[in-house]
């Protein structure tokens, strides 16, 4: 089995390099207090050139390669930068898929609009709210999917029978 990624790690430097992005996934939903396993860090981001360039800049210690068998390095441009919706990523702290959009919610615009903040040692970070984060899982259908909804939907009613923390459209 894989080394679990370094969360902290890669989040830590995306906050410091100042990337626009909001954590998804498996990570979203152990930060709700789920119990889920999982081996890769996602997170939606703003697909501007200005915003992968950051990205790339953040990342640049940790090595990464595009996550296709013939493994390139990730050399972004304002320019070749335009052509990506997602990145999958492998670094020295593990794999990190970018996505531009989260089915069942959106657009990195509409993901950020129903995220919540925490506050981390390298500062502040968006993760994808607990209720966005059951629409998410419940768009995907995967089977692993719906077994988190089930242990989200139990947590979220455990915080007070209705919906999580409020996101930043009040939902």
């Amino acid at each position: 089995m894989p080394d679990l990624p370094d969360l902290e790690g890669v989040l830590s430097r995306l906050i410091r390099g100042q990337v626009d992005f909001v954590v998804i996934g498996g990570f979203a939903a152990v930060a709700h207090g789920a119990t889920l396993v999982t081996q890769d860090v996602d997170v939606c981001c703003d697909f501007s050139s200005d915003n992968l360039l950051r990205l790339q800049a953040a990342l640049a210690e940790l090595h990464p390669v595009h996550r296709t068998p013939a493994r390139p390095p990730l050399r972004l441009t304002a320019e070749t930068s335009r052509e990506f919706q997602n990145l999958y990523l492998d670094t020295d702290f593990g794999p990190l898929d970018c996505l531009g959009r989260v089915k069942g919610i959106g657009p990195f615009e509409a993901v950020k609009g129903r995220s919540v903040e925490v506050e981390l040692t390298a500062g502040i970070c968006r993760i994808l709210s607990i209720d966005a984060l059951i629409e998410a899982k419940q768009a995907m259908g995967r089977r692993r999917d719906r077994e988190a909804v089930i242990e989200l939907e139990a947590i979220r009613e455990r915080q007070g029978g209705g919906p999580g923390p409020a996101d930043a459209n009040g939902r």
